[in-house]
């Protein structure tokens, strides 16, 4: 009788399976085995409409509760998280959505002003790609970077979905529409190159769905403190996990939300996650970057 379990299940074909045991060992720009970045989403959402993440009860809109607790983000959290970057020397990787150019754009200028680094986040937070037909997806990568390029002059190389949203040709359309690397994926520690259909391959460098702030302080309701012990614990289990010369370089991502991060006592909390961090870095023992040196250090290499 033949077994009625076997086979292989539905894949994606973008990438093989590779366990990170068997990885060729090699370092990282200065050494490092390690690389940090900060993903630092400055997002905006529509109001009275749209998705959205909540601190209390979503109420019928406009829902002014949720809605003005994610525009502090904007007003106040993202500024006073600009300013621990700047005090600790750490770049970031701004995650944008193109309708703060509208909204607000004082704030993308003031990232660019400092030298970070512009990733694709969509035209809005309140909006999920993945449900998009094809020429509308084509058209929402095509326009977002366009509209980085003209206004703040960097052509985004990088992309993250809204809410990590996804069609089937996403990876296809991110590298027909000149994106070099996508942070949707959250598979492994190091970067990995993924198939498309031009036969050309689209990078996904790490993104990390744990060590971010709306799953774990939202989502599972943990405090700053926890949080901050979070970013200090993998940091220091990564650092020894990459100790040995021909161990794997490991990537280690940061999330971060302003409206989330930026009230007072959570950033309190960051401030001191951050200071471990840099204190890492003053030491030699870690690279910290962004996604798209992180890319373009791969994707150079044999």
């Amino acid at each position: 009788m033949a077994a009625l379990y076997s086979g292989a299940l539905p894949g994606h074909g973008r990438f093989d399976y590779s366990p990170i045991t068997r990885r060729q060992g090699y370092r990282w720009p200065g050494g490092a085995g390690l690389a940090v970045y900060l993903g630092f989403n400055i997002e905006h959402f529509a109001f009275g409409e749209g998705m959205g993440a909540a601190i209390g009860p979503p109420s019928p809109q406009p829902d002014v509760l949720n809605y003005s607790w994610r525009e502090y983000g904007n007003r106040v959290g993202a500024w006073r998280c600009l300013e621990l970057f700047g005090q600790l020397g750490m770049p970031a990787a701004a995650l944008i959505n193109t309708a703060l150019y509208d909204h607000c754009p004082e704030l993308i200028a003031a990232c660019v002003a400092r030298g970070d680094e512009l990733v694709g986040h969509g035209h809005s937070n309140a909006e999920r790609q993945g449900s998009l037909d094809e020429t509308s997806e084509r058209a929402l990568l095509a326009d977002c970077r366009e509209r980085m390029l003209t206004v703040s002059g960097q052509a985004p190389t990088g992309w993250l979905s809204p809410w990590i949203s996804e069609s089937l040709c996403t990876p296809d359309l991110l590298q027909e529409t000149g994106y070099s690397y996508t942070l949707n994926w959250c598979h492994d520690d190091q970067p990995v190159p993924m198939r498309t259909r031009s036969g050309q391959s689209i990078w996904a460098v790490p993104y990390p769905q744990e060590l971010n702030d709306i799953p774990m302080i939202i989502a599972r309701q943990m405090d700053g403190k926890d949080f901050a012990q979070m970013i200090i614990d993998q940091l220091d289990e990564m650092l020894e996990q990459t100790r040995a010369a021909d161990s794997a370089p490991l990537v280690m991502g940061i999330a971060l939300h302003p409206y989330i991060v930026g009230q007072p006592y959570r950033l309190r909390h960051l401030r001191r996650a951050l200071q471990h961090v840099a204190a890492a870095r003053d030491k030699g023992q870690v690279w910290m970057t962004t996604p798209g040196a992180i890319h373009r250090h791969v994707a150079t290499m044999p």
